[in-house]
């Protein structure tokens, strides 16, 4: 398995992003549930937003982002996309 940290950079249509977010968030409460989104949340400053996957390689990940109602909605002007090692924090711990 493979790490990605994915940074959504926000266009400049924040009533459309709002109309959309519901959807967006269900989506990604299903990824939590299947264990392939381990962390994810907005800017404090509404700009974008950081959301770390966890997933077999780079071409899940664009499969998985392709089906965000984000990206048809076209409310992102920029998407990051970096493979990530993680290598300390807490929840990181061997047992988890």
């Amino acid at each position: 398995m493979a790490r990605f940290a994915v940074e959504l950079v926000f266009g400049d249509n924040p009533e459309e992003r709002l109309a959309v977010r519901p959807a967006h968030r269900e989506y990604l409460a299903t990824l939590v549930e299947r264990g392939v989104l381990l962390v994810s949340g907005p800017w404090t400053d509404q700009t974008g937003a950081l959301l770390v996957y966890e997933v077999s390689d780079e071409a899940e990940l664009r499969e998985i982002l392709a089906a965000d109602p984000y990206t048809p909605a076209g409310v992102v002007a920029e998407t990051r996309v970096h493979e990530w090692e993680a290598l300390m924090g807490t929840w990181l711990r061997p047992d988890a």
